[in-house]
């Protein structure tokens, strides 16, 4: 029987070498061991620089592991804003990350954008009294991306609020410039093509500052996993409670596989494939680029209307083992998402081209 080939935007297709990496943590039982031994602290520790050489990140940030993406919308602000938070929401995911704020009693303020749109982040007023600008750089329910230079430039505008983004879909691809952004954030089961059950929390010592600020001034923010005992145990390459060693120990091999093809490489393939694949959509008699403005558009997750019914589609692209993502909430009737990530080979990228201009 066929392999399925996952086009889906999380969980979304394993990286080419995860079956054999996989069997090197079987045989040497990585599953079992300590997360106090010096094994776990050395695999931590691999994880930790192929991640930094990645994604460009500095020693002034530590780098975290949590269970999810979304334990991190609650840590971040549990632990970097007493008060008030400011978002930008422009999808379900966006929506969510300020619903946390609102639901751990911060005045959670809001620039708002219709589904499918982006920001002019020029235009932008953000209250001098917000102390966590939560941003997200790519909407996975909508398509729809905030450039890393506009999210530097307004970082630059308002240098004293702590900035946190959430790139769970589009990592490794975004360059983020890390001396402008205090903290980011991601989980594995999409552009690192592994499966779900880890997050990764990267934040720099303003943002430590700030949570300890916090807990001596009375508040809370957190227990076992806030951002001062968490950072306390990455220093020796731990962590507070027991993690998933296993999703560790794989995300630092295909980050060293990553690191092989080149960051430079992945983003310039992410771009040209992205190309190739909304011109197709565009030519398409059945298909229509959801996101009108190019600016905007993601590189990594692509939406597309579709001009009949859409779960007919996916089930009909499921008869060629291509498998796409389903259009989020609302729009799952009429739209599909197509996950653009590295795991993913160009002879795959062929034959989804080749369904899409058929469909």
């Amino acid at each position: 029987m066929a392999q399925k080939i996952f086009f889906t935007p999380g969980p979304a297709q394993l990286y080419p070498t995860f079956e054999q990496h996989l069997a090197v943590a079987v045989r040497e039982q990585l599953g079992s061991i300590s997360h106090r031994s010096k094994q776990f602290r050395s695999l931590y520790q691999h994880a930790d620089e192929q991640l930094r050489a990645l994604l460009d990140v500095p020693a002034s940030h530590a780098i975290l592991f949590t269970g999810s993406a979304t334990e991190v919308w609650e840590r971040a602000i549990q632990n970097g804003a007493g008060r008030e938070t400011f978002h930008l929401v422009n999808g379900s995911f966006s929506k969510r990350f300020y619903e946390f704020s609102a639901e751990l009693g911060r005045t959670a303020h809001r620039v708002e954008a219709p589904f499918g749109e982006g920001f002019d982040v020029d235009q932008l007023d953000i209250p001098p009294s917000v102390e966590l600008v939560c941003l997200t750089h790519n909407e996975t329910s909508a398509g729809v991306s905030l450039p890393s230079a506009q999210i530097h430039a307004l970082k630059a505008r308002y240098p004293e609020a702590l900035f946190v983004v959430d790139m769970v879909s589009s990592a490794p691809y975004p360059a983020l410039d890390y001396g402008l952004v205090d903290s980011a954030f991601f989980s594995v089961q999409k552009g690192f093509g592994l499966p779900a059950g880890l997050g990764v929390w990267i934040v720099n010592e303003k943002f430590l500052a700030k949570a300890e600020a916090l807990k001596a001034a009375g508040g809370y923010i957190g227990t076992h996993h806030s951002l001062p005992s968490l950072w306390k145990n990455a220093k020796n390459f731990e962590t507070p409670a027991t993690p998933n060693v296993l999703g560790i120990y794989l995300l630092g091999q295909v980050a060293a596989d990553l690191n092989r093809v080149g960051a430079a490489a992945i983003r310039r393939q992410t771009q040209e494939r992205a190309v190739q694949l909304y011109k197709a959509i565009a030519a398409s008699e059945g298909l229509e680029v959801f996101v009108r403005t190019p600016d905007h558009r993601s590189a990594t997750v692509l939406v597309a209307g579709t001009r009949g019914s859409a779960p007919a589609l996916i089930e009909k692209w499921k008869g060629q083992n291509l498998v796409v993502g389903s259009g989020y909430g609302s729009y799952k009737e009429k739209q599909i998402r197509i996950a653009n990530f590295p795991a993913n080979t160009d002879e795959e990228i062929a034959q989804l081209l080749t369904a899409i201009g058929q469909a």
